[in-house]
């Protein structure tokens, strides 16, 4: 359910997300509707909170370390 293709485009997706966070909160003299964009576009890329991403991130690597036939068994 939380879980990415991989851990590597999970891991890009973390970090462009956390850039987008920085410049919402370092940018104090931007207009207020484009830090209020950088942030909505944040928690886009990391579906949710960023406990939503951290949780997505260990499903991602449990996932990548399971063996191919024990994927399928809920």
């Amino acid at each position: 359910m939380f879980c990415s293709s991989s851990i590597t485009t999970h891991l890009l997706r973390g970090i462009a997300a956390l850039a987008l966070l920085a410049s919402a909160i370092l940018l104090a003299e931007v207009a207020l509707h484009l830090r209020i964009g950088a942030f909505l576009g944040a928690l886009i890329l990391m579906r949710g909170c960023p406990m939503c991403w951290a949780v997505g991130l260990l499903e991602t690597l449990d996932r990548s370390q399971r063996p191919q036939a024990q994927r399928n068994i809920p």
